[in-house]
C-alpha cells in the first residue's frame, strides 16, 4: 500500500513584498511544506534571493523567469504572488505542467483569462487550484461567520466593510496602481468576498461608486481615486456598503459589519496592534498595525497550511477558483461605475 508524500514541494513567483512574506510564513509556519525554488521578472529580486542566507540554507533555486521555475525537478506546486494582471495567466501555465496552484487575489483584471484559467482547472480535475482570500482564514473572521450561521443574528441582510490602508509616501503603492485594475479592484474586493460569504452569495442587483483624491493625484492618469465608497444592492434585498482608502494615516484599518433581522456581529471596528493602552497625559490611546500583512499573518499562515494539507490529503481546497469570478464581476462594475458616474446594473443570473 503506496504512503501519501509527507511534505509537498512548493514554489512562489514573485519576490516583491508579499512574495518574500509568503516564502517566510512556508518556510517557519507551514511544516508540510518545502520551499523548493521561487522566481522574479525584476533581476535585483532574484539577485537578493540568490544571497539571502535562508533561501541559501533551504536550498531554494532563484530563477530569472517562471517558465525556468516550472520545470524545477520534483515541483509539485506553485504559489502565484505576482501583480495581478498576470495571475490567471501564470495559473493556467503552472495547471498545463500538471502543477497544483494557490493563486493570490484578484484572479485577474481580465474576466476573459478569468475564464480561461477556470477552464483550465476544469481540465484537470485532480489538481488544487485555490484562490487566495485571506479574510475568511481569519481567526475572527471564521468566528463571526460561525455566530452568523448558527442563527445568532437572524437573517443577514446588510453588511458594511472597509479596507483602509496606512498611507504611503514611498511611490510604492502608485507605481503598483497603474496595474492593480483600480481602488474597488485591489481593495474592496476582499470585502466583497466576504459579502458572499456572509450574505450566502447573493446576485448584483445594481451598484454605484464614488470616490475622490487627496494624496495621490497622480492616480488621475489611471481614471483611479484613493478613497472611494460603493454601494451594491444585492436581489433579495441585500445590501453592500464598502469603504476603500489608501490615505489611513494612523495604520491599517480593516472592518466589517454584519446585520441581521435580529442583531448584528462587528469584526474589528476598532483596529488594535495589540492589547497594550498607553495613558499619559494625552489620554488612553492604543497602537494600529501598520499594513494588511500584520493584520492577517496568521491567516496567511493558516491559508497556507490549508491548501498544503487539502493537496497532500486530497481533499477539497477550501476556496476553488470559481469563487474568484463573481468578486471580480461586482469590483469591475464598481470601477465602471466609478470612471461613468452611471448605475450599473445585473440581471438576476449575475
Amino acid at each position: 500500500m503506496s504512503s501519501r508524500p509527507k511534505v509537498l514541494n512548493i514554489a512562489v513567483v514573485g519576490l516583491g513584498r508579499m512574495g518574500k512574506r509568503h516564502v517566510s510564513t512556508l518556510l517557519n509556519r507551514v511544516p508540510r511544506a518545502r520551499v523548493v525554488a521561487v522566481s522574479s521578472s525584476t533581476p535585483s529580486e532574484v539577485e537578493w534571493a540568490r544571497k539571502e542566507p535562508d533561501y541559501i540554507d533551504f536550498g531554494i533555486t532563484a530563477y530569472n523567469t517562471y517558465e525556468e521555475m516550472l520545470e524545477h525537478p520534483g515541483l509539485q506546486a506553485v504559489w502565484v504572488s505576482t501583480s495581478t494582471d498576470v495571475h490567471a495567466i501564470q495559473t493556467i501555465q503552472a495547471v498545463e505542467k500538471g502543477l497544483h496552484v494557490l493563486c493570490e487575489k484578484p484572479l485577474s483584471t481580465n474576466l476573459e483569462e478569468i475564464d480561461a484559467a477556470l477552464e483550465a482547472a476544469r481540465k484537470r480535475p485532480d489538481l488544487k487550484v485555490m484562490a487566495g482570500f485571506s479574510r475568511r482564514f481569519d481567526t475572527s473572521y471564521r468566528d463571526a461567520y460561525e455566530k452568523v450561521k448558527s442563527g445568532a443574528i437572524g437573517e443577514t441582510y446588510m453588511i458594511r466593510s472597509q479596507t483602509g490602508d496606512l498611507l504611503d509616501d514611498t511611490g510604492f503603492f502608485t507605481a503598483y496602481a497603474k496595474r492593480n485594475g483600480g481602488i474597488f479592484v485591489d481593495c474592496t474586493i476582499h470585502d466583497i468576498d466576504l459579502t458572499l460569504w456572509f450574505l450566502d452569495n447573493p446576485k448584483p442587483k445594481s451598484c454605484y461608486a464614488v470616490g475622490t483624491l487627496k494624496h495621490h493625484p497622480e492616480l488621475a492618469e489611471a481614471n483611479d481615486v484613493d478613497n472611494g465608497v460603493g454601494v451594491v444592492e444585492y436581489y433579495g434585498g441585500k445590501i453592500g456598503y464598502y469603504l476603500a482608502s489608501r490615505t489611513q494615516a494612523y495604520g491599517h484599518d480593516v472592518s466589517t459589519e454584519v446585520t441581521g433581522t435580529q442583531g448584528k456581529v462587528q469584526i474589528n471596528l476598532t483596529p488594535r496592534a495589540n492589547n497594550v493602552v498607553l495613558g499619559d497625559k494625552s489620554g488612553l490611546r492604543h497602537e494600529v498595525q501598520p499594513d494588511y500583512w500584520q493584520r492577517f499573518e496568521h491567516a496567511f499562515a493558516t491559508e497556507a497550511t490549508e491548501f498544503v494539507n487539502a493537496v497532500l490529503n486530497d481533499t477539497p481546497v477550501p476556496l476553488p477558483l470559481e469563487s474568484g469570478r463573481m468578486v471580480m464581476v461586482i469590483a469591475r462594475a464598481l470601477q465602471e461605475s466609478l470612471q461613468t458616474g452611471q448605475t450599473i446594473r445585473f440581471e438576476e443570473s449575475g
